[in-house]
């Protein structure tokens, strides 16, 4: 959102130099002379910004080609009033723009602003958000633009001045401050989501477990910043093998890996212990609930961050398999696990747990040398 920010006040900022250049020359030159400065100081800015990006966006081009036309048009009539109607019809056209954003599946600002976000991916939830922004900003800017229009025909150039350029940015710095104040202390306790029917939901916790919101699968998948609790099981037998799981090729993440016996998020409002009772029971056919906790950590990747509840179960099976969860399972050696890390066999949250598993539990057990 920073970034969307950014560029919206930016592309303002190119349009709004050239009228308060205008309202300055015009008290020392006159009016046909302050128009013919804003047009050249336009005309610079053009080539300035081509200079620096070696580009322009449209909106910044369409912008200063009508500072020209208009400010033509003005000197020519005599009449500054064009001139000065020139920030309303831009916002006007803006304001077309944020509907378009605002009311449809196009993320047509995010298109023109490209060179600002060049690699950057939002997910599902981050443009829900800039869409819900776009809605607000779309009657702020038809409210400025209306204001613009008065000033232009009945107040002081001063006053419109003022109006165009000053007044735009109280505003939306008010705007802005108001999200954040609202998001930061109203809404951060319960963060809402857009949800399907029969989509799970998942508790949002701090490093410490603390709850602090909640939000569907949809939505923490995806976004790194949502910070979600998991459980998973090491299961060992008699002998200290570890038994693991060959996740379905079906699934989205890590298909056809080998993974930690059992793993699951936590439900929303769900206690852990419950939680890692149910995926056993729904993986593995587990009915015990002999399990001891290790450790809490937690895991972040470029695709989601979890908080982790791991434990460990001594059973020597055997286990009924949940063949839309798992295609095979069985147990390792500890040397053999060891033979085949960083092989593309292992997926890479146990590789990470399994070095964990090395400190605790395996301590004892000498590495397997390569």
């Amino acid at each position: 959102m920073d970034f969307y920010k950014k560029s919206l006040l930016k592309n303002f900022t190119v349009g709004f130099l050239p009228l308060l250049v205008f309202i300055i020359a015009d008290e020392f030159f006159g009016t046909q002379i302050g128009l013919i400065i804003a047009i050249v100081f336009g005309t610079l800015e053009f080539f300035y910004y081509y200079l620096r990006y070696r580009q322009i966006e449209k909106f910044i081009l369409f912008d200063i080609i009508l500072i020209i036309l208009l400010g033509g048009i003005s000197i020519i009539l005599e009449n500054d009033i064009f001139f000065k109607l020139k920030p309303a019809l831009i916002e006007i056209i803006l304001a077309a723009l944020l509907v378009v954003h605002a009311f449809s599946n196009k993320p047509i600002l995010l298109m023109m602003g490209k060179r600002y976000f060049k690699d950057i991916k939002f997910n599902e939830q981050q443009s829900r958000m800039m869409r819900s922004m776009s809605r607000l900003l779309f009657f702020v800017v038809i409210i400025h633009a209306a204001i613009i229009v008065y000033s232009a025909y009945y107040l002081s150039k001063e006053v419109w001045a003022f109006i165009s350029g000053g007044l735009f940015y109280i505003i939306f710095a008010l705007v802005f401050a108001g999200q954040f104040i609202y998001m930061k202390f109203f809404k951060s306790s319960v963060i809402q989501f857009v949800a399907n029917e029969d989509e799970e939901w998942f508790d949002l916790v701090s490093e410490q477990g603390k709850i602090v919101g909640k939000a569907p699968r949809s939505a923490v998948h995806g976004n790194p910043d949502l910070l979600h609790p998991v459980v998973h099981l090491h299961i060992f037998n008699k002998n200290g093998q570890l038994y693991l799981q060959k996740r379905a090729k079906t699934k989205k993440i890590q298909p056809g890996k080998w993974d930690t016996a059992v793993g699951g998020h936590i439900h929303s409002g769900e206690k852990v212990e419950s939680a890692l009772s149910r995926e056993a029971r729904e993986e593995l056919g587990i009915k015990s609930n002999h399990f001891e906790p290790l450790y809490r950590y937690v895991m972040r990747n470029n695709y989601e961050s979890e908080l982790v509840y791991t434990f460990r179960l001594v059973d020597n099976g055997p286990f009924k398999i949940n063949r839309e969860e798992i295609d095979f399972g069985r147990f390792w050696r500890i040397s053999e696990i060891d033979k085949n890390l960083g092989k593309n066999i292992f997926t890479p949250n146990f590789e990470q747990e399994f070095a964990m598993l090395r400190k605790t539990v395996l301590s004892h057990v000498s590495p397997k040398r390569k």
